[in-house]
């Protein structure tokens, strides 16, 4: 496996500090209790705030100089001048966690301090113990073995993870229509890397609301796996250095990329 095992062992001791932390809480009636609205706009539950309590604390154990952006506590530096940012999504599938539904991971991107660059994805999949991780021009790997997309090309082969609530029911009809399944999963990031490894042949965001916490590391992963992420346009995807801004997302084995995004668009 192709990649830095200093990022790599950072991931992983940071994923074990999360999983301690909440293993206790998952599938029990306090975990989705509302504590505050987060640096995103949406409300913490318990579990959110119990994984990245658990993970800042196991990062200022470092001697290393951090910049932290997070869903929940917006940002964060660790030390005087960052070196690496590490952009969080603590607990990705909050309430598949909270209901005991085993569909839920940790996701971590590493990029430069100013998030022009992301170099490393990692998302552990808390339910099976499953790593995927990847770096920048080394590939994508699971548990790690590369993987690639699948080699479908057909739309009427396909199944697709949609995201959508009550007032993108058209959207999910016209994709449920062209293609032969959907699936509605609950958790992003694990979502992206099973389009990485040919589980699922694609992901579409009908909502426009994701955030760059939920995708960073799942689009790295995803485009060295041979896939393609854009937003709703065919433009490639911009996540600007904030936890508010929404963006849509199409993201394919590489394809048929181009007939999803027309589907979407009608």
């Amino acid at each position: 496996m192709q990649v830095d095992r200093e990022l790599l062992e950072l991931c992983e001791r940071v994923s074990a500090a999360s999983y301690k932390a909440i293993k206790d809480l998952v599938g029990t009636p306090e975990a989705y209790t509302t504590l505050y609205i987060g640096a995103d706009g949406t409300p913490t539950k318990l579990i959110d705030d119990v994984s990245e309590s658990a993970i800042i604390r196991e990062l200022e154990k470092d001697s290393c100089s951090l910049r932290i952006i997070s869903e929940e506590c917006g940002e964060r530096i660790v030390g005087c001048n960052p070196e690496i940012a590490l952009i969080m999504d603590p607990l990705d599938g909050t309430h598949n966690a909270a209901m005991g539904i085993p569909f839920y991971s940790i996701s971590i991107a590493i990029a430069n301090p100013s998030l022009s660059r992301v170099s490393f994805g990692y998302v552990k999949d808390f339910a099976t113990g499953d790593v995927y991780c990847a770096q920048l021009g080394k590939g994508a790997y699971l548990n790690g073995h590369r993987i690639y997309t699948s080699a479908r090309s057909d739309l009427m082969d396909f199944c697709v993870s949609v995201y959508g609530y009550h007032p993108h029911v058209t959207e999910t009809t016209s994709l449920c229509q062209a293609v032969r399944r959907i699936r509605i999963l609950g958790c992003v990031s694990l979502e992206l890397c099973y389009v990485a490894c040919g589980k699922l042949d694609a992901f579409v965001d009908v909502r426009g609301s994701l955030r760059l916490t939920d995708v960073a590391a799942g689009t790295l992963i995803l485009e060295e796996a041979g896939g393609i992420v854009s937003d709703e346009k065919g433009s490639k995807l911009l996540l600007q250095d904030n936890v508010l801004n929404r963006v849509y997302m199409v993201a394919t084995n590489g394809r048929s990329h181009q007939q999803i995004l027309d589907i979407t668009r009608r």
